[in-house]
C-alpha cells in the first residue's frame, strides 16, 4: 500500500490537513505559545538584521522574517500568514525527504507505519508553526537524502546552508564517518564550513559589529532547560532582554542568568571525543547511516548548556528513520510528551519549580536514545549494494 501511494499523495495529505487547521483557528490561536509574536516585533526594529541590529540567529531566518515583515506591509495578521505559509512548505518538504529516505532503509507495513506516523506528527505538533526550525529540519533531511544518494556536492551545500538557519543540521555529516583521514567526508565538512563560514563572512564585511555580536550572543546566553541549567541554579528559558538592546552591539556579551559551573567549552572536546570513539567502534559497513546522526544530534544536545522544545523536531525524523518500530513509537511519544509538559503546560503557568523534572526525564531519554542509536549502528540492512552510501561504508 505504501508504494501506491506517492510522494505527492503524501504532501496532499499534508497540506490539506494543515489548510484546513489554518482555517479552523483564530489568530491568536495560530500564535499559542510560540515565537510569532517576538518574529513580529524583531522584524519592526528599523533597518536589516547583522546590518542594523544584532539577532541570536544564524542569518537566514532573520533576512527571511524582514523581508516577510516588508512584504506585508507592516500588518501582523499578514506577516503570521505569509511565514505560516513559509513554514507549512517547509514542512511538506520535509515530508518529501523523509519518504525518500524511508524507502532506503524500510518497506511494507514497516515504511507505511513511520510514513503515517510522521505526517500526523507534523499536522498536529504545533512546535512545527510556532517555531521556525521546520526549515532547518529541512536542510537536515535533504541534506541527509542526497548523501544517502552518493550525491556529496549537493548533501554538503545543504547541511551547510541549513547552518546558516541554524547550526544543528551540521550532525548530518556524521552520516559520513568512517574516520578522520577519510578523504570523503573531509570533503563534504569542507564544503560545508565553507558554505556556513561565507555567509558570515559576507555579512562580517559589510557590518562587522553587528555580525560579532551576533555571533556572540548565543555563547553569552548561560544554560536554559537543561542539567547543566540545573547546576548553575538557571531555572529560565532561553530568551533575551528588551528589544532596543538589539541597537546596542556590546550588549550582546553581556551575560544572562548565572555563569556557568561547569563550562560548555571545557566539556566540548570530551563529547567531541566521545562521539568520534563511539563512530568509529560501533559503526558497522552496511548499517543505517542515520543512526550516525541521531548519535551525533543526542551527543550535541547532551553538551549543549540549553534546550528549546522544539528541537525535538530534529529528533523525531532520526528515531523514525533508524530505530525498530517499537522502540521508535515509544521514544517518539514519549519525548514529545515530556516537552509539551514542559512547554506549554508548566512553564507558560511560571511553575519553574518544576523544571527538574522534564530536564531530568529528557536527559535520561537522550541517554537512552543514544544507545539505541549505536545498537543500530551495528545492525547491517539488506540490499545495501542498492544504496551507494550503504556500499561505500
Amino acid at each position: 500500500m505504501a508504494d501506491k501511494i506517492s510522494a505527492r499523495g503524501w504532501g496532499g495529505f499534508f497540506l490539506v490537513a494543515r489548510v484546513m487547521l489554518y482555517l479552523a483557528l483564530p489568530l491568536d490561536a495560530l500564535h499559542g505559545y510560540g515565537d510569532f509574536v517576538t518574529f513580529f516585533s524583531v522584524a519592526q526594529i528599523p533597518g536589516w538584521p547583522f546590518l542594523n541590529y544584532w539577532v541570536e540567529f544564524p542569518p537566514v531566518f532573520p533576512f527571511l522574517s524582514e523581508l516577510l515583515f516588508r512584504l506585508s506591509g507592516g500588518q501582523q495578521h499578514i506577516f503570521t500568514y505569509l511565514l505560516l505559509l513559509v513554514l507549512t512548505l517547509a514542512d511538506a518538504g520535509n515530508l518529501f525527504f523523509f519518504e525518500r529516505l524511508a524507502r532506503k532503509f524500510w518497506s511494507g507495513t514497516e515504511l507505511i507505519y513511520r510514513l503515517a506516523f510522521y505526517l500526523v506528527l507534523l499536522i498536529a505538533l504545533p512546535y512545527g508553526w510556532w517555531y521556525f526550525d521546520p526549515l532547518a529540519v529541512f536542510f537536515l533531511l535533504a541534506g541527509l537524502t542526497f548523501l544517502v544518494e552518493g550525491k556529496d556536492w549537493g548533501g554538503a551545500g545543504l547541511l551547510g546552508a541549513g547552518a546558516l538557519v541554524k547550526f544543528i543540521p551540521l550532525i548530518g555529516l556524521a552520516a559520513l564517518w568512517k574516520g578522520w583521514r577519510d578523504r570523503q567526508i573531509l570533503r563534504v565538512a569542507i564544503i560545508s564550513v565553507s558554505v556556513l563560514s561565507l555567509g558570515f563572512l559576507l555579512l562580517g564585511v559589510f557590518s562587522p559589529d553587528f555580525t560579532l555580536a551576533s555571533l556572540r550572543s548565543q555563547s553569552s546566553k548561560g544554560s536554559w532547560e537543561t542539567v547543566w541549567a540545573l547546576l548553575d541554579g538557571n531555572l529560565t528559558t532561553g530568551n533575551f532582554g528588551p528589544l532596543v538592546e538589539r541597537l546596542e552591539p556590546e550588549l550582546a556579551g553581556r551575560a544572562v542568568g548565572n555563569p556557568a559551573v561547569v563550562s560548555p567549552w571545557v566539556t566540548l572536546p570530551l563529547f567531541l571525543l566521545a562521539g568520534v570513539g563511539l563512530l568509529a567502534r560501533f559503526q558497522k559497513p552496511g548499517s543505517n547511516p542515520v543512526a550516525a546522526v541521531g548519535l551525533a544530534g543526542c551527543l550535541f544536545f547532551l553538551w549543549s548548556p540549553g534546550w528549546s522544545v522544539q528541537w525535538v523536531l530534529y529528533l523525531i525524523p532520526l528515531f523514525l528513520l533508524t530505530l525498530d518500530w517499537r522502540n521508535a513509537r515509544l521514544l517518539t511519544v514519549t519525548m514529545v510528551l515530556v516537552n509539551l509538559l514542559e512547554w506549554p503546560v508548566l512553564l507558560s503557568r511560571g511553575w519553574f519549580q518544576l523544571l527538574p523534572v522534564t530536564v531530568i526525564v529528557r536527559t535520561l531519554l537522550l541517554l537512552l536514545a543514544s544507545t539505541l542509536f549505536l545498537a543500530a549502528m551495528q545492525t547491517s540492512l539488506r540490499h545495501t549494494e542498492e544504496n551507494p552510501v550503504l556500499a561505500r561504508l
